[in-house]
């Protein structure tokens, strides 16, 4: 018993990691995103601040069933799932116009050097996260956990076309590649807000589990 409060304790820590983290991913890469003129920088901070809404969500879930591990998704889950949804479409909408604009008009970043590192970091940290919520959620046999922890994946992918997309243009100055990066990180922004809607209407822990 005493072991499954440090594996709770440590998975409601492990949420509150990944709020703070993101937050200050959120700041630092939209800053530098406007300053450097890189769409996808710029975007990739917002769904950092939008993945803020949804840990919210993930550690009140934590709790949850730590105190009952058979409940169902309550009404606090799902409002966040809700707001997260919409902050995903707009996301996309945003992110697929400017895209489409950069394009027409030829704008191009000043330069995408601090793309390259944030998302480096980004891999990294997401990455130990997942691996961590995965063993946790393994041995508590929590199949909620173990969706956070695939859905936290996500975080990872969006990384790759990041420092992908960055590095291709700060190595090769290839034109539109920013904005190529962004529609990239649309795609997924997308997927997201389509699984928080899927989400909040089911007592399913995750889509991508």
């Amino acid at each position: 018993m005493e072991k499954q409060h440090k594996l709770y304790r440590t998975a409601f820590v492990l949420a509150l990691i990944t709020i703070f983290y993101n937050i200050g991913e959120g700041i630092i890469s939209t800053y530098l995103g406007f300053e450097d003129e890189s769409l996808a920088l710029f975007g990739f901070g917002t769904d950092s601040f939008i993945e803020v809404i949804s840990g919210l969500g993930i550690a009140h879930m934590v709790l949850r069933i730590q105190r009952s591990p058979e409940s169902n998704r309550d009404n606090f889950e799902r409002t966040a799932l809700r707001i997260t949804g919409v902050a995903f479409y707009i996301l996309v909408v945003g992110l697929v116009v400017s895209s489409i604009y950069n394009i027409w008009t030829g704008h191009k970043p000043l330069t995408t050097f601090w793309g390259v590192i944030i998302s480096s970091i980004s891999i990294l940290i997401m990455w130990i996260l997942v691996w961590w919520k995965r063993k946790v959620g393994r041995e508590l046999d929590s199949a909620p956990i173990l969706a956070d922890a695939n859905c936290t994946l996500v975080c990872v992918y969006m990384s790759i076309i990041l420092l992908i997309s960055s590095g291709i243009y700060e190595l090769f100055k290839i034109p539109y590649i920013d904005s190529l990066g962004t529609l990239g990180l649309a795609y997924f922004a997308f997927s997201e807000g389509k699984e928080c809607f899927e989400k909040a209407k089911s007592d399913k822990h995750c889509c991508c589990d």
